[in-house]
């Protein structure tokens, strides 16, 4: 009796938590932690907004189904920053410019920064809730790529009037001059300028080219601007370049890449001008030697250079990049005049000491000799460096540098499928992950873009796996060719819960673009 008596009152005293189950008795909560009764929605506000931050919008709007509180969550302006409405982009998609109006008002108010738009919803009224409504927006993309037509803006008044960054996605046959003339009047602030043209979307076929947008105009409402855009647009040439030299003093970074009517005869105006310009970008156009060598490089601020996919001579390139005063950033990939005699007089004459980037993609007239002499002398400052689509960097070369790029964050080796039958020999993956993991410890991304016919590994491979994983903890992504060996890498990465750091060669590529000064005004789309 007496030991009835006190298990009873034992059980009197157990946490209330524990009366919830069905013929308990005192020790049942060793089976049943209370840890069972906690759910998300015991969380507090705070954290639940946080959680919330990191998903898209199309899942913000779908959880905001589920209960009162956590719509309460969905609906904070907070997480309603930076919308797009492009639905192609993976955006929202907006029915009706009601519809938008609402959201304007009750949803993104003085919260929204960032916005992207479609052609549909670019109209006068949408236009006026913004400027009305959203006094933080900064940054503001006016996708026009697929219309057949504008809107009518002769009732517009009003635009947003503190915006720093804008985008232009132009289309082949609209001519944006009645929208343009409504809102110079408003973008003097511009720092940031991207007009985006169709050079994805081109058509091997020769058509007519359209001057949809006037340059000429643009520049004298944009005295501020310090970043110029001028992507893939096929009517831009020098003339272009040098309108915005005219007006703008302030310019760090001039990019024209994809602008194949691009010839250089404005560089020596642009220079002589524009005394702050340490970024130019001229990826993929038609620059003509003289008109390079011209430009007095000499006297210039430039310090980030793209000359990738050019026809440059030898003697220019040596001529360029000899009188740079401090080089810090170099895209020179698939250029053939890239060789020896090029790094030879580069390391003899020019200045690499400031030098942390450099891209070499696909220049295959360099020798093994050639590229570990100046790799090991100039390697110890680089902080992003390309060497793929190059036959002779194999991974003796690579292991036998590597001592010399202590700094590495950046990498990017190896040869394609279509380039594989030019490699002599095998890739011994395993030696060379295991040389990455010694002395690349700063490594931040990485792409080994051998086939995997051309990669040669052991059973015991997971041994370098495991040594790479380990001691490069700063690795965001590691690129390798679909095969058997990306996915025993994957399955690695995968087990030690860092899913996102393995990538596929189809559908990821490593850049040195993130060392450049202007990198994220540079992003757009």
């Amino acid at each position: 009796m007496e030991l009835t008596t006190r298990r009873k009152s034992m059980w009197d005293t157990l946490p209330v938590d524990l009366h919830c189950f069905t013929n308990a008795r005192p020790d049942d909560h060793i089976c049943h932690p209370r840890r069972s009764r906690t759910t998300i929605d015991k969380l507090p506000d705070k954290v639940l907004l946080r959680i919330f931050s990191y998903l898209s919008h199309r899942e913000i709007i779908n959880n905001a189904r589920v209960c009162k509180k956590w719509r309460t969550i969905a609906y904070n302006t907070n997480l309603w920053s930076a919308v797009s409405l492009r639905p192609e982009c993976h955006g929202l998609c907006v029915n009706s410019i009601e519809a938008l109006l609402y959201l304007i008002s009750a949803r993104f108010g003085a919260s929204l920064r960032y916005l992207e738009m479609p052609m549909d919803v670019i109209t006068h009224p949408v236009l006026h809730e913004l400027a009305a409504k959203c006094p933080n927006l900064t940054a503001l993309l006016l996708d026009f790529s697929s219309a057949m037509q504008l809107h009518d803006f002769n009732d517009m008044q009003a635009f947003p009037t503190k915006l720093r960054t804008m985008c232009i996605c132009l289309s082949e046959v609209i001519f944006m001059e009645g929208f343009m003339r409504k809102i110079y009047n408003f973008i003097n602030g511009l720092e940031v300028l991207h007009l985006v043209g169709t050079y994805e979307k081109a058509d091997e076929e020769e058509e007519e080219i359209y001057e949809v947008i006037n340059i000429h105009k643009l520049k004298s409402s944009t005295p501020n601007l310090k970043v110029v855009n001028l992507y893939g647009i096929n009517f831009v040439d020098d003339s272009h370049i040098e309108a915005f030299s005219s007006n703008c003093i302030q310019l760090e970074c001039m990019a024209v890449n994809f602008c194949s009517k691009v010839n250089g005869s404005a560089l020596k105006i642009l220079l002589s001008r524009c005394k702050k310009l340490k970024c130019l970008l001229m990826q993929q156009c038609s620059l003509q030697n003289d008109q390079v060598m011209a430009a007095e490089w000499e006297k210039s601020s430039v310090q980030e250079l793209d000359v990738s996919a050019t026809d440059l001579s030898t003697d220019c390139l040596i001529d360029i990049l000899t009188r740079i005063p401090a080089i810090r950033w170099l895209s020179a990939g698939q250029i053939d005049g890239i060789n020896d005699t090029v790094l030879k007089a580069w390391t003899e004459r020019g200045n690499l000491k400031s030098l942390i980037a450099l891209d070499l993609d696909l220049c295959d007239n360099l020798t093994e000799e050639g590229l570990y002499k100046f790799l090991a002398r100039y390697g110890q400052n680089l902080r992003g460096l390309v060497l793929s689509g190059i036959p002779q960097c194999t991974d003796s070369l690579c292991s036998n540098v590597m001592p010399a790029l202590k700094n590495i964050r950046i990498l990017r080796m190896g040869l394609t499928e279509n380039l594989s039958y030019r490699l002599m020999g095998k890739i011994h993956v395993d030696g060379l992950l295991d040389n990455i993991a010694t002395y690349g410890m700063n490594m931040e991304r990485l792409e080994i873009s051998w086939d995997p016919e051309s990669l040669r590994f052991s059973d015991k491979s997971q041994k370098a796996i495991d040594t790479m994983r380990v001691k490069c903890l700063r690795l965001k992504c590691l690129v390798l060719a679909d095969g058997k060996y990306y996915e025993i890498v994957k399955a690695n990465f995968e087990r030690a819960d860092r899913t996102t750091v393995v990538r596929t060669s189809t559908n990821c590529c490593v850049s040195i673009a993130y060392l450049l000064t202007h990198y994220k005004d540079l992003i757009f789309n």
